[in-house]
């Protein structure tokens, strides 16, 4: 009987998205204590609708009674199974379902645990309540079997499969009292509740490696920028610049020191697509469009796509807990390791797919203006976008103050360091040149002759 369950079930939840809710909130309260770990969570009943609840009346409104009576079969077969908790590296045995409500929509009782767990604790409503299904919310208290109200916690929900767009806000008590929220959309994955260095790690690098491979902008740019230089000899010092940059403000970004504005995130998107299009152009052009300052432009689209990544970082943030700059790094190395890997993967790849043709500066151009026929719609799009928000000049406040000084000082010590990098360049590309006899070579060759 039970497999015949689990059977209808996973049918259930494999029906396609028309069949589940669009918009569903889900609040969720997390408490360890002593060797339990108690999870209060408040859903619609819009979740369920593959499930037949009993109704009374014309109307279709819920049986009150009766439907209290299969509550306890339907948290567990449609909200324990959706939840994985882990105690350490060890996955938590399926847990208790303790109590069940049918919950009026006007109910605010999960404003807090300790309001949630009196209404859970308390008696159930009226069975001559009135209330319709899809208006009604489903209230569950789950307990698991812990060690220790001090261990590691970690979970993974997969609710997300029971509505198109799912977002949670979860919150976590922990005994020292102090609580830690997370608000997500659909399935983040597991997680942990009160992370330790190492799992930050773990979580941050493959983010920022996938925001890599998963940005079809950031693609495109890498593809420009390997069809413009083609070695990974010319490409060190363009990587380096741009990762120079990027690391900067993604890093300022993270600490809020970048614009809260609304027009901001819409304004850093189409600099993104204009730095591929300008990308595309150079490639049209031979390479020939200010070559020596190449590493320059290189550190200016850093400092630009360093504002985008930190768009995808914060989002992930409240999964580092108190481990904010190592969260930084982490996914600032996995970014770095994306860029790598893509690089590696297109430098061979063009520079073989272009020897297989005659003429390679046509293989070029149709290649760039593919590109550019790209990055050109984006960018026309995205400043629609941007226009549609109006720009007001920010106030002038202590706080506006400090933050310009900051970035100046930002801005400041980099370009400090870019001189200093570009005069070594300098000095060295000076020094080989008076050492290398190449360049007397054809004037005595066309002396030779003559004499």
């Amino acid at each position: 009987m039970r497999c015949l369950l689990t059977a209808l079930v996973a049918l259930v939840l494999a029906l396609p998205s028309s069949a589940l809710s669009d918009d569903l909130a889900i609040r969720t309260f997390v408490k360890p204590a002593g060797n339990r770990l108690h999870l209060l969570l408040r859903v619609s009943f819009q979740a369920l609708k593959g499930v037949d609840l009993p109704s009374q009346g014309t109307n279709g409104e819920l049986d009150v009674a009766r439907t209290d009576a299969v509550l306890p079969s339907v948290a567990r077969w449609w909200i324990a199974e959706n939840m994985e908790v882990y105690e350490g590296d060890a996955r938590l045995p399926k847990p208790q379902v303790v109590a069940t409500r049918v919950s009026l929509p006007s109910d605010n009782s999960f404003a807090s645990y300790e309001e949630a767990w009196a209404h859970l604790m308390a008696a159930g409503l009226p069975n001559a309540t009135q209330v319709f299904r899809d208006q009604a919310m489903l209230d569950v208290l789950l307990d698991y079997p812990i060690q220790s109200d001090r261990s590691i916690f970690a979970i993974h929900s997969m609710l997300a499969r029971l509505g198109s767009r799912v977002s949670t806000d979860l919150r976590f008590l922990p005994p020292d009292g102090v609580a830690r929220t997370f608000e997500y959309q659909g399935d983040p994955g597991l997680f942990s509740l009160d992370p330790r260095w190492r799992q930050v790690v773990q979580r941050f690098v493959p983010s920022g490696f996938l925001r890599i491979l998963r940005g079809t902008d950031y693609l495109l740019f890498l593809f420009s920028v390997a069809l413009l230089l083609r070695s990974f000899a010319a490409l060190v010092p363009f990587v380096a610049a741009f990762a120079i940059a990027h690391s900067t403000t993604l890093t300022a970004s993270a600490y809020n020191l970048a614009s809260d504005a609304l027009w901001f995130p819409p304004l850093i998107e189409t600099l993104i697509a204009v730095s591929i299009l300008y990308v595309a152009f150079e490639n049209i052009a031979g390479g020939n469009i200010l070559p020596r300052l190449r590493w320059m432009l290189a550190f200016g689209f850093g400092l630009i796509y360093g504002f985008g990544f930190s768009s995808a970082l914060r989002q992930e943030l409240q999964f580092a807990g108190s481990h904010v700059l190592t969260s930084i790094l982490s996914f600032n190395i996995g970014i770095e390791m994306g860029q790598i890997l893509v690089l590696g993967l297109l430098i061979p790849a063009l520079n073989l797919a272009l020897r297989l043709h005659a003429n390679q500066r046509v293989e070029t151009i149709v290649l760039s203006a593919l590109v550019a026929d790209i990055s050109w719609h984006r960018v026309t799009e995205r400043t629609a976008q941007l226009g549609q928000f109006s720009f007001q000049w920010p106030t002038l406040s202590p706080a506006l103050i400090a933050s310009a000084m900051v970035w100046l000082t930002i801005f400041l010590g980099l370009g400090g360091v870019a001189c200093l990098v570009f005069a070594v360049l300098r000095r060295r590309a000076g020094r080989s040149e008076k050492l290398d006899p190449s360049p007397s070579l054809p004037a005595t060759r066309r002396l030779g002759p003559s004499s």
